[in-house]
């Protein structure tokens, strides 16, 4: 009798890597574009991937878990930070919006960012953000409307 040997997607670390895998660069620029800070998006996705595996297994949703506990790791850094520096965005840094954006960007709330980059860059509803932030379907929703409406008003101001 043979023992089969088990699929990666089969055992908890197979899954943590398969999401590491697909989603790990797509997370990072988001976080990255949410904190303006390179190092605060590598340690954020890295402390998340890192705490998903020592789950083993007790993850249902291995993507849905990660983007949560990242930007929630992330929020935590950047509150800590801010109480020592001013935030902005770190010299010679890769961004993965136009300038002019990051800069909008960077005047809206932090949960507004994460909530505007969370559904047009990370494709969730609103629902799914409430869940990922740790608030509720229509805050993200009017977090939605501010941010946009705050964006629209600073990228027109540039483009006078």
């Amino acid at each position: 009798m043979t023992r089969s040997e088990p699929t990666q997607r089969s055992t908890p670390h197979g899954q943590v890597e398969a999401v590491y895998r697909e989603h790990f660069a797509h997370l990072w620029r988001a976080l990255l574009a949410y904190s303006g800070d390179p190092d605060i998006a590598s340690d954020a996705a890295a402390e998340a991937f890192a705490q998903a595996l020592r789950r083993d297994g007790d993850l249902r949703t291995p993507e849905r878990w990660v983007w949560k506990a990242a930007f929630r790791i992330a929020a935590g850094m950047l509150k800590e930070r801010s109480r020592f520096v001013a935030l902005g965005p770190a010299p010679g840094a890769e961004w993965p919006v136009p300038f002019e954006l990051h800069d909008a960007l960077m005047q809206v709330s932090p949960r507004q960012r994460a909530a505007l980059f969370l559904h047009y860059y990370g494709g969730y509803s609103p629902g799914e953000i409430a869940e990922l932030i740790g608030s509720t379907p229509s805050a993200v929703r009017v977090h939605l409307f501010r941010g946009r409406k705050r964006l629209s008003r600073s990228m027109a101001e540039v483009s006078r």
